[in-house]
């Protein structure tokens, strides 16, 4: 599997394009707002040639969703988000415009995620991984070397707890199904937001992990 991450939208927002050698892609997190950031999205995929079949979400925040209907446009491909989140994608507009963005299309979702679920595409398989606490339909996906944690788990941090739908417990109790996968150290973790680290990394070095695993709040 091939990865690309393209930031966009004033929340520095990481979106990612997944691909493998079919040419058949997935846009995880389509947050591109303008319509420069669209253009860049499309640029990137027509040069490599490739096809989206899905366009899937972490979570439903509005700076993840901003892109999602102009991919669905662009590709006619479906929309794959957990059920618990489907609230936040239909109030996109309000939450939106609490931080200065104009949601003019929300999205329809066609495809439930749920824990133990499969996002295929070509050759490769992702795991989805229900992982409430920042929202209650958060999930990170998996796929051999690769943790897409959206903004359940950020380099050395977590996502928020305190917006609607967060919960401190929950996130507690997803940190540690997290640190308790069978999979190497050396996993990448791909965040919603900022830097790249490692799984050992955040076993070892992340407060909230730590915390979370000897059973405290975080």
């Amino acid at each position: 599997m091939k990865i690309a991450r393209l930031t966009f939208n004033p929340f520095q927002e990481n979106t990612y394009v997944l691909w493998d050698e079919t040419g058949e892609a997935v846009v995880v997190d389509a947050g591109n707002y303008t319509p420069k950031e669209t253009e860049a999205l499309r640029g990137f995929i027509e040069e490599k040639g490739l096809r989206p079949v899905l366009a899937v979400n972490t979570h439903g925040h509005v700076d993840h969703m901003l892109g999602v209907e102009r991919v669905k446009e662009l590709y006619g491909v479906p929309f794959a988000l957990h059920p618990d989140d489907g609230f936040l994608i239909e109030s996109a507009a309000v939450h939106g415009a609490m931080y200065g963005f104009r949601v003019e299309a929300v999205p329809t979702v066609e495809r439930s995620l749920a824990d133990g679920d499969e996002v295929v595409f070509g050759n490769t398989r992702l795991r989805v991984i229900h992982t409430p606490g920042h929202t209650p339909g958060g999930v990170v996906l998996l796929c051999g070397e690769y943790l897409f944690c959206g903004d359940t788990l950020f380099a050395g941090s977590i996502g928020r707890t305190d917006l609607e739908g967060g919960s401190s417990a929950q996130m507690a109790e997803s940190l540690r199904k997290l640190a308790k996968l069978p999979i190497p150290r050396e996993t990448q973790v791909l965040p919603g937001h900022g830097e790249f680290s490692t799984f050992g990394d955040e076993l070892d070095n992340n407060y909230y992990i730590r915390s979370a695993l000897r059973g405290g709040e975080i």
